[in-house]
């Protein structure tokens, strides 16, 4: 996940922003005596973007400060700051509904759009309820960073990363589960909070015009709330069919590990034993479920015997980038990027990229382990990085991407070329695997890429029925896992209730991170891969393809993300892909192989697909 501070920043002082309100002419606040004009728009705007630059990178500066060093001092400072930085964009993107209805040319009206999106946690225009806001997503994102689970028999806390170890690596039902619940109980304390932050926010929104917090989250993507989720419910069922016949293999092989007692045959697979603390990728457990052959290679093991460290994993992802065309990254980046745990304090440890003041201040937020899972998460977020950079000289409202599952997409797209052949190439794997490998890779790929799907995509439809108020605060969590159920087909491994609030164990409902875009990334990143691929003149299996060190691909890729949130993501998409739908048959071509063996092996186990 990628932190985009465009987003969001805060002055020096808290007068900072009163002085800068004041300063501002009647012109550019979007008030005059008479008719508002396009010229009073054009202008209105190009003060805008001015001041929310230099307002967005104080807030910056801020909040790398409390992500790196969490204390009650760094809160409140990051707290103040967000406060002042929400008010002014909270005024002027009000004050932009002035002019609804002024005949605009299309660059104008499409700033003043995004200006009244830019907030992801809209606050009211009262001073005290906006305080009040602010204070609790600071909060909740900093009560999530501080979170451990202090078993009452031991003297030491353990971490999310301690606590995700023992999901990964474990195969003792109880201990797993120990850890899984360890985890979710530090959310309890946060249900009270979100309540109350969906109250606020909600009343945000409707200030600026929109129906509640969700329906401006679904506004951000060039297409009516409604129309939009209609579109990602078509994706779903494209991709469903593929989800539900890994679901059927790996339940048959997690009830031999555990016992059919423990796996019901026909139900929901519980929670805790993928591997993962949300069962949102499961690769961790792919020894369980590898099919014959040998995938060839263990990465992680691969990067200890070539001493690869934190360090040179990055400079890894670099190189991928720089031998596509693209400039190495800044000296600053190396200077004031976060690569380890610090072992002195808590940090958030959630991998994050970071474009502090919108230029060439780029930077790296992760707690870095040499180990397989990591390497592709580098160049993920790289990719954030390499397309922030890409688009700075946009105007301040284009620096985005095309829409925000565009920049999730970028650097997982890269990560697809991350072949054994591109390992062979770069010196860390000796040998390519033979055809026999492909369904081990292919598997280890979809325990992450296809495992992910449905949790991508019900975060936010539970976040989207809380905001309308659907679902109601008295039914938070079991509305939850009714949605992980109906998706999933994953199911807690003890009963909860509504003394639990477990999806704030999920960093981006704590953080107010929206997550469709994840669900999306994964549909676009299969959709660039093949579009890089045939640009390459790549013509082989999918999945073999590496568009490692091909200067033509990294043109038409470095084109796209040129061109920001300048223009509406279809124009983006085609300008990579030639369509301008998002498309699911990449991703389905992709694992082709691999859904041709699992039908099967379901049917010749006789599995039940489905729960």
């Amino acid at each position: 996940m990628a932190l985009m501070l465009r987003k969001g920043s805060i002055p020096i002082a808290a007068a900072f922003a009163a002085a800068f309100l004041l300063c501002l002419t009647p012109l550019a606040m979007g008030q005059s005596d008479g008719k508002p004009t396009a010229e009073e728009a054009k202008a209105f705007v190009e003060q805008t973007e001015k001041q929310l630059l230099d307002l967005n990178n104080k807030l910056a500066r801020a909040s790398w400060i409390k992500a790196n060093f969490i204390t009650y001092d760094t809160e409140e400072l990051e707290a103040d700051y967000q406060s002042q930085f929400t008010a002014v964009t909270t005024d002027l993107a009000t004050k932009a509904a002035r002019f609804d209805r002024v005949d605009l040319p299309e660059d104008v009206e499409r700033k003043l759009k995004l200006l009244k999106l830019a907030l992801t946690v809209p606050a009211p225009n009262n001073p005290e309820e906006r305080d009040e806001l602010t204070k609790i997503t600071v909060g909740l994102d900093a009560a999530y960073g501080r979170g451990k689970y202090c078993p009452t028999d031991k003297d030491q806390c353990l971490s999310l990363n301690d606590l995700e170890r023992t999901l990964a690596k474990s195969r003792n039902y109880d201990e797993q589960l120990d850890a899984w619940q360890g985890w979710h109980a530090i959310a309890v304390p946060m249900r009270k909070d979100f309540e109350r932050e969906v109250v606020l926010a909600n009343k945000g929104a409707r200030e600026l015009g929109f129906q509640d917090v969700g329906a401006m989250w679904r506004s951000n993507y060039d297409m009516p709330p409604d129309e939009f989720a209609k579109e990602v419910d078509r994706l779903w069922e494209q991709v469903k069919p593929l989800y539900l016949s890994l679901h059927a293999y790996v339940r048959a092989q997690l009830a031999k590990q555990y016992g059919a007692d423990k796996v019901p045959a026909n139900g929901p697979i519980p929670a805790h034993l993928l591997g993962n603390m949300w069962a949102q990728e499961w690769g961790n457990i792919y020894p369980l479920v590898e099919p014959p052959g040998s995938r060839g290679y263990d990465l992680t093991e691969l990067l200890k015997q070539k001493k690869v460290d934190e360090l040179e994993m990055v400079r890894y992802g670099e190189r991928f980038f720089t031998a596509l065309g693209f400039e190495p990254l800044p000296a600053t980046f190396w200077e004031r990027s976060l690569f380890v745990k610090p072992r002195d304090r808590d940090v958030i440890c959630h991998a994050s990229a970071w474009d502090v003041d919108n230029d060439q201040d780029l930077r790296l937020k992760m707690c870095i382990e040499v180990k397989d899972e990591h390497f592709p998460v580098v160049h993920h977020e790289l990719g954030h990085n390499f397309y922030q950079r890409a688009y700075r000289h946009q105007p301040f409202l284009y620096r985005g991407g095309a829409n925000d599952g565009f920049h999730e997409a970028i650097g997982d797209a890269i990560a697809l070329s991350i072949t054994p052949e591109y390992l062979n190439k770069v010196g860390l794997l000796e040998k390519v695997p033979g055809p026999e490998g492909d369904l081990p890779y292919l598997m280890k790929m979809a325990m992450d890429k296809i495992a992910f799907l449905p949790f991508g995509l019900l975060v936010d439809q539970w976040r989207w029925k809380v905001f309308s108020g659907e679902i109601k605060p008295e039914t938070y969590n079991q509305s939850w896992w009714e949605l992980r159920r109906k998706y999933q087909g994953i199911a807690p491994a003890v009963a909860r209730s509504e003394q639990d609030f477990d999806p704030g164990a999920k960093y981006h409902v704590a953080g107010n991170v929206p997550y469709t875009r994840y669900f999306l990334a994964r549909i676009l990143q299969f959709q660039f891969h093949r579009a890089l691929c045939h640009e390459a003149g790549y013509t082989g299996p999918l999945h073999r393809c590496s568009i490692s060190g091909n200067k033509k691909a990294g043109e038409k890729l470095n084109k796209m993300l040129q061109m920001g949130q300048s223009r509406p993501w279809p124009e983006a998409l085609e300008a990579m892909t030639g369509s301008k739908q998002m498309d699911a048959t990449a991703i389905i071509d992709y694992f082709a192989p691999l859904k041709k063996w699992l039908d099967e092996q379901n049917k010749a186990q006789d599995n039940k697909v489905g729960w």
